[in-house]
């Protein structure tokens, strides 16, 4: 059912200032870079921050977990007794999101992303 990690979303008050610091401590600029989201490449994970007023902003970070079909990764986690906290929706270029809540009050972000691709790790010796 759940295909890995695949992104972690930071609330931020202070989206410019919040990328600045980000850019210094990963040592290189987002790749996306929007008044309403800023998305960096790390390692082929996605590391977003939201601004204030985004209707999906929480709170606390939110972890999404990659699925290949939305519906049936849904409909199976509510039928283990998690519900929805937001449907699922398209945010654009083939991406969907969705956050549900496990019974025991954690979020658990799904999502479907027909770009993801690890890059590969430089090999040490």
């Amino acid at each position: 059912m759940l295909l890995g990690l695949r992104t972690v979303i930071y609330p931020t008050k202070d989206l410019a200032k919040a990328t600045r610091w980000w850019s210094k401590q990963l040592g290189f600029a987002p790749y996306f870079e929007q008044p309403f989201y800023v998305g960096f490449n790390v390692g082929g994970y996605e590391l977003g921050l939201l601004p204030p007023g985004d209707e999906d902003a929480d709170d606390t970070p939110t972890t999404y977990w990659g699925v290949a079909d939305m519906d049936e990764a849904v409909a199976h986690f509510v039928s283990h007794g998690a519900t929805v906290l937001r449907d699922a929706k398209d945010v654009g270029d083939g991406i969907s999101v969705a956050t549900l809540l496990d019974p025991f009050g954690n979020a658990i972000g799904l999502i479907v992303n027909p770009h993801f691709a690890l890059k590969e790790e430089p090999q040490t010796t």
